[in-house]
């Protein structure tokens, strides 16, 4: 027996033909015929949507569908069946498209499924047996090769063993578990191979939860009410008492058809689609997938908004946050070394390294007598010298850390960062802080949230809470949830949708039943896990987190649209509706009266396919931008370099103390200050003509003004510091000038490249 989807198709198929095949009729002189096939196109339409309605009906539900039932039955009444099998189209039309929407969301398990591992390597005495997973029972001791996933949920049976956990926490950075702690189905081997004991089975562990609540949470959310049934839930009863009174006043029967014909509900069929349909489009120019003009409608109306933290609002994944040296060291010996030898790495964070030594211009030679401890460290040699990269425990050994590796820990727990250090021949000469960055546009994008009347905005992340509260202080959020896994995601999401229509952005597969369970999913997409981008009403295909806010700007641009085409086009059928009653307006003159109020109204509904005004003139050219921002690029290599001297001033003797706060000075001269006042003298008159309000660009000059007046102060610092008169209250003060010019020039960088994008987006 076909489905109720496949029906739906066909009776759109249906109405299409027939309305092209009665035209194609009607221009050949047979407009007989061309009735006869308009009303055979329309009759099992409304006898499928009479079924439909009843059963609704019986549901409690009622919405435009009545209307449309109403309009065409009134239409094949008085002889009008080429309105009958316009009505019809719209009508199926519009349920096909949104079968279209709903079947590609249910495609979401397809990808979650397929990630969950079908075996596992059960230990049998001293053998090692592939069972399938449904077989792996509590108790067994279940074995899991380097880059698998780990089927059920356990407890570690090794030593330890380093875990990938991003799947269900978004954390990039590997955990590394110790014997008798917990590991979870989804997970992979980021290491060496370890033994488990499983504490669940298949069933009962936590990714096949996962795929349990987003199945649940899809089929529990209810049907968003649209706009076109809210008004007609006036318009029907307000027809059928003009129609009758007409009818009642006049004793002309005649009088009611016209009515009800001039009340055909075609500005509420068309007007929402045709406006929500533009705005998909609008939407799609702008690297926004929306599945549907139901997501766009909830999108509207938002009030909250919860983001994930890794991926989201992060870049996600390990980057280099910085370059920790022992005394003496240089950072560009040890970024050197590291990227060399991470080459020959399969770890986790190896690609990171090797991206930033590249990324710095620096040569990486092969390395030779390669040996790796997954998940531990690795060793080589580079350029002669025996080289090690790893944690601390690897490459200091039994002993102790040295004061300044202490120093280096320290400071990556403030960063939430992972410290990866580096020996030579024995000896520590640094480390490599890798950590997750704030995705440079998220400042920016929390403010057009608010700019967009976005009352709440929440991060729930499974990443550790001093992490999370340090994001969510930064962009002044409403709330932080951390530690929360995917089940507590789930609950959080529910908590605020019973309070408002509620949003969630997110990018992995620990995201997707939070997804699933929002009025509105919008995930991350472009690099994102699918389950997620599947689970989700909205995708964002360019990775950029400002299409958030500019998301609900075309969704409630275009629901502006169709409302103002529904009010004009209900108002105008109104009027018709009354002339029709007063005996103004025949049937045929009615049919004609409303369908020029059909085309008025989508005509303006199309309005929404453009975008909206833009306050200022004209938009800054992309390559313009793109220019500006090298700029910023170009620096941060001083910048890097002078929070590397600030620290190394930490324990620099009175010789090494002159040098670096000379070397610091040099580079504030030659690159900050040259480049603060390039940009007041030529880059700011050029931004007033992109920019609506240059009141901005005030407060950057402001900023300028401090730089500078630090770096004069540096200056002097630097002419009067000498090995015999450099105590260490003088090399105190020049650490602190300098830690505040880098700390301020980034921020002022970033200020920046907001306007920047600003300017060229509009």
């Amino acid at each position: 027996m076909p489905s109720e989807r496949t029906i739906r198709l066909g009776l759109a198929g249906l109405a299409l033909g027939a309305l092209l095949a009665g035209l194609a009729l009607l221009f050949s002189g047979h407009g007989g015929v061309a009735a006869w096939i308009w009303a055979a196109g329309t009759a099992p339409i409304v006898a499928a949507l009479g079924f439909s309605m009843a059963r609704d009906f019986m549901a409690g539900r009622a919405g435009v569908d009545a209307v449309a039932f109403v309009s065409m039955s009134a239409a094949l009444g008085l002889g009008e069946p080429l309105a009958g099998v316009v009505v019809a189209l719209m009508y199926s039309g519009g349920n096909v498209l949104e079968d279209v929407a709903v079947a590609r969301a249910e495609r979401n398990l397809r990808s979650l499924i397929d990630r969950a591992p079908r075996i596992v390597h059960r230990r049998n005495g001293d053998t090692v047996e592939d069972v399938a997973v449904e077989m792996a029972a509590v108790g067994d001791r279940i074995l899991v090769r380097a880059g698998e996933v780990v089927p059920v949920d356990g407890v570690l049976a090794s030593a330890d063993a380093s875990i990938d956990e991003s799947a269900l926490t978004g954390e990039p950075v590997p955990a590394h578990r110790r014997v008798g702690d917990e590991v979870r189905s989804g997970t992979v081997n980021a290491g060496e191979t370890f033994d488990f004991t499983a504490t669940a089975t298949a069933g009962a562990s936590t990714y096949a939860g996962i795929v349990r609540m987003v199945t649940a949470a899809q089929t529990a959310k209810a049907p968003f009410m649209r706009i076109a049934d809210r008004y007609a839930i006036l318009l029907l009863p307000a027809t059928m008492v003009v129609a009758g009174l007409a009818w009642y006043l006049s004793g002309d029967p005649i009088r009611a058809l016209a009515v009800l014909v001039a009340a055909t509900p075609c500005p509420l069929i068309l007007a929402a689609p045709v406006a929500f349909i533009g705005g998909v489009s609008q939407a799609a120019r702008n690297g926004i997938l929306v599945k549907g003009g139901r997501p766009l409608e909830a999108l509207a109306n938002v009030h909250t908004v919860l983001f994930d933290k890794t991926g989201t609002l992060t870049i996600g994944g390990a980057r280099l946050v910085a370059i920790e040296t022992a005394p003496g060291g240089n950072a560009d010996e040890v970024l050197h070394l590291a990227g060399a030898l991470e080459q020959a790495s399969h770890h986790v964070v190896a690609a990171a390294i090797v991206a930033a030594a590249r990324a710095a211009g620096l040569a990486l030679p092969v390395p030779l007598d390669v040996r790796e401890s997954l998940g531990s460290g690795i060793e080589g040699t580079i350029e002669g010298r025996r080289v090690c990269v790893g944690s601390p425990a690897h490459v200091f050994g039994g002993r102790g850390c040295d004061d300044w590796a202490v120093r280096a820990i320290r400071r990556a727990s403030w960063r939430s960062a992972l410290a990866v250090f580096v020996a030579v021949d024995g000896r520590a000469i640094g480390a490599l802080l890798l950590g997750d960055e704030m995705r440079r546009e998220t400042p920016r994008a929390i403010r057009s949230l608010r700019s967009a009347s976005v009352k709440r905005i929440v991060m729930v992340t499974g990443d550790r809470i001093d992490a999370a509260e340090t994001i969510g202080a930064a962009l002044d959020l409403d709330g932080v949830l951390a530690d929360r896994v995917p089940a507590d995601k789930v609950d959080a999401v529910m908590t605020e949708r019973r309070r408002a229509i509620t949003v969630m952005v997110g990018d992995g597969i620990n995201d997707a039943p939070a997804l699933a369970a929002a009025d509105v999913g919008i995930a991350m997409g472009a690099r994102g896990a699918s389950a997620s981008s599947e689970a989700a009403d909205v995708v964002i295909l360019d990775d950029r987190l400002d299409r958030v806010p500019g998301a609900i700007v075309i969704a409630r641009r275009a629901r502006g649209i169709a409302i103002q085409s529904i009010v004009v086009g209900m108002a105008l059928s109104g009027v018709a509706m009354l002339a029709a009653a007063l005996g103004y307006l025949t049937p045929v003159a009615g049919a004609l009266t409303q369908e020029a109020i059909d085309v008025a109204v989508i005509l303006n509904a199309l309005r929404a396919l453009a975008p909206g005004r833009r306050a200022a003139g004209r938009l800054m050219p992309s390559s313009q931008a793109l220019a500006l921002q090298q700029g910023h690029d170009d620096l941060r290599a001083s910048l890097d370099r002078l929070r590397a001297i600030a620290d190394g001033l930490d324990d620099a003797d009175a010789e090494r103390a002159t040098a670096l706060i000379k070397e610091a000075h040099r580079l504030v001269e030659d690159s900050v200050v040259a480049h603060e006042r390039g940009d007041e003298v030529s880059v700011y008159p050029d931004l007033t003509e992109f920019l609506a309000d240059s009141h901005g660009l005030a407060a950057m000059s402001r900023a300028h003004r401090e730089i500078l007046h630090l770096a004069r102060l540096l200056g002097r610092l630097a002419a009067g510091v000498e090995p015999r008169n450099a105590d260490r209250y003088l090399i105190r003060d020049a650490q602190r000038v300098i830690e505040s010019i880098e700390a301020l020039v980034r921020i002022h960088s970033a200020q920046e490249e907001d306007i920047y994008d600003h300017a060229a987006a509009g």
